[in-house]
């Protein structure tokens, strides 16, 4: 079976700007949960590999982001699809950590603990940060215009593939699987 991983905010779900800090904050992105179960139904493993700095600076807790990924499991639940996992890193920036994307420490995470390898998975992102991310760890960067528009109105380099949102990538990813 194949994986993929997924950023969240700004690709499952609406990219706010300021954190998504409550269940009632969670808001999926139109065609996104669909897009999921795309996945799903052809064969992919889907994870979540998202940062969460929220949380070192106190803006919620664990309890809080638990209820958000119970919101996000639930709605995913009610269109067929399922997220395997949610890795999260939970570090500010200043921390330094190896788990803050664009530090590939949370996808080789996904790697030991799946007992997979990342060589050519998709990583799909919003930002530069998924993007270099994956390139850490020989990951296939994906990027997606629906979080952050502005990251990608920039010259691109070849090797970068983007689409307007999910719902086109998973699309993309399901017609390359079945072959067409």
């Amino acid at each position: 079976m194949s994986l993929v991983i997924l950023d969240r905010d700004g690709v499952i779900n609406v990219e706010t700007g300021e954190h998504v800090k409550s269940p009632d904050e969670w808001i999926a992105i139109e065609g996104s949960l669909q897009a999921v179960a795309r996945l799903n139904h052809a064969g992919f493993r889907v994870v979540i590999a998202t940062n969460q700095s929220g949380l070192a600076r106190k803006l919620f807790d664990i309890e809080t982001l638990n209820k958000i990924h119970a919101k996000m499991q639930r709605q995913l639940g009610e269109v067929g699809a399922v997220v395997e996992a949610v890795f999260f890193c939970p570090h500010a920036d200043k921390d330094g950590c190896e788990c803050r994307k664009p530090k590939p420490g949370l996808l080789l995470d996904i790697s030991s603990r799946l007992r997979m390898p990342l060589d050519d998975v998709p990583m799909i992102g919003d930002s530069w940060r998924d993007v270099n991310a994956a390139r850490a760890c020989g990951a296939r960067p994906i990027l997606v215009r629906s979080g952050r528009p502005e990251s990608t109105h920039v010259e691109l380099p070849d090797d970068i593939e983007v689409y307007a949102d999910l719902a086109a990538a998973a699309d993309a990813l399901v017609q390359e699987k079945l072959g067409r």
